[in-house]
């Protein structure tokens, strides 16, 4: 019987070894963890069209890299509520898991941004909360702005497991949490409290520290570096680039009516624009509607110049129109409401554009003359003068046409065309103006355009 229970015993132990021995090997020989990609990019300052954009780049180029996890490493006061509210969305409809990690501050708009995410992990000091909606005054902002505010934080923190009362009452100091807030206070979460009601996951101090609270070894970090081209449409939206862009639009314009065909000012003029325009745009402060606008008022002041007499209601309009929406361009308004702008933003934006302008007027008259005498303008302009003794003659015709009379087949102003014996010619007045219709007499008939003036 004993010998029986140790062969018994002997069989088991064999086959327990060979159990081992198989694991081990399998062990051995099994693939490697696969490499978790980890997208890491940063949420720092204001919240404004520029971040905005930032996180919509940087979500799509983590969409290529086939990322795994993106984290977000925030640090921001908040800023502008519709921006704030795009970011929120994206986050909530990213298809792979995005986890916050506040370094510091995730106040106001960073709050509501910060409670779209999976994860929430603080730092050591770090705060979240106090998301009442201001003005640019930094007041607090009327009703119907606090009641959407309300409203998108509560139902951010319930689609990812997170109390919404206590989110709402990061908004509503009139409202009362229980254990957490009394009433006339909104709430703000140090990292301990946060850890404590729920609206995060832990304390830690570094990302790598995030990645290893869950368990994840095996990681490649793919740190978001904005392009060189984004970084030069970050330039180009600087007020005060914007002013120089300014001068360069108006001054261009100007010389290239003044000495039309050279063609230099005009294309420099086409530049300007475009790298004035399309920072703007791309970044969201532009809106398609600005544009036409503005597009509008360049428009009335082509038509005063060119086709209607005087400068009246069109020219002024379009120049009040051109400046105008040059400078809301600038802003981050919201159909020409400017509550939420900072009032610093708002003269800034007008300074750089009054600067602009005045900037042309002084490059207009100081820097014409030197325009006139440099060798760009020499190569395209004829300087020889053509003297009558020296055989040239600026009357060309066999029969002189002084005394015939026609009719203004334009208005002269004091250029523009005359019918004479059902020919149209060009002529030009004494400065006077005539109106389209009104009969003219020819008075000099010298060089290419007759000389002309009303009939009495």
């Amino acid at each position: 019987m004993l010998k029986k229970k140790f062969k018994t015993e002997a069989w088991s132990s064999i086959f327990l070894l060979l159990c081992l021995f198989t694991l081990t090997v399998s062990a051995q020989n099994a693939p490697p963890a696969e490499e978790v990609k980890v997208f890491v990019m940063e949420l720092q300052g204001p919240i404004d069209p520029r971040t905005n954009r930032y996180t919509k780049l940087a979500l799509e180029e983590a969409t290529e890299e086939k990322a795994d996890l993106v984290i977000i490493e925030m640090d921001t006061y908040g800023g502008a509520l519709n921006d704030a509210d795009e970011i929120r969305t994206r986050i909530l409809e990213y298809p792979a898991p995005v986890w916050v990690f506040i370094n510091k501050d995730a106040a106001s708009a960073g709050a509501l941004i910060s409670l779209a995410a999976d994860s929430i992990y603080m730092a050591n000091g770090a705060s979240i909360g106090a998301a009442t909606v201001v003005s640019g005054t930094g007041e607090a902002a009327p009703d119907k702005y606090q009641s959407y505010m309300r409203s998108i934080m509560r139902s951010t923190a319930e689609a990812n497991g997170r109390d919404p009362q206590i989110a709402e009452a990061m908004v509503d100091e009139d409202l009362e949490v229980e254990g957490v807030s009394k009433k006339g206070e909104v709430i703000t979460f140090s990292t301990s409290e946060a850890i404590q009601h729920g609206f995060a996951e832990g304390q830690v101090q570094s990302i790598e520290e995030i990645l290893e609270r869950n368990g994840i070894e095996n990681y490649e970090i793919i740190q978001y570096e904005v392009s060189l081209t984004e970084k030069i449409i970050s330039i180009f939206i600087n007020p005060f680039i914007s002013g120089i862009l300014i001068l360069v639009i108006v001054g261009g314009l100007y010389f290239e009516l003044q000495t039309p065909g050279v063609g230099f000012p005009l294309a420099a003029s086409i530049i300007a624009l475009v790298l004035y325009l399309v920072p703007y745009y791309l970044n969201g402060l532009a809106e398609n509607w600005e544009i036409l606008l503005f597009f509008v008022g360049l428009g009335l002041i082509i038509a005063e110049v060119f086709f209607i007499p005087g400068f009246g209601i069109a020219g002024i309009s379009g120049l009040f129109i051109t400046i105008g929406t040059l400078i809301i361009m600038m802003l981050n308004n919201d159909a020409l409401s400017f509550e939420f702008v900072d009032g610093e933003r708002i003269l800034k934006a007008v300074l750089a554009t009054i600067a602009g302008m005045l900037g042309s007027l002084v490059f207009i008259f100081a820097g014409g003359l030197r325009f006139v005498n440099s060798n760009a303008f020499r190569r395209v302009a004829l300087e020889d003068t053509q003297d009558s003794k020296q055989g040239y003659t600026a009357n060309y015709r066999t029969e002189t046409f002084i005394g015939k009379k026609g009719t203004a087949y334009t208005v002269l102003r004091p250029s523009g065309k005359i019918l004479l014996d059902g020919e149209i010619y060009d002529a030009y007045t004494r400065g006077d103006y005539i109106e389209r219709g009104a009969k003219v007499v020819i008075v000099d008939d010298r060089g290419s355009s007759f000389k002309v003036k009303l009939e009495e």
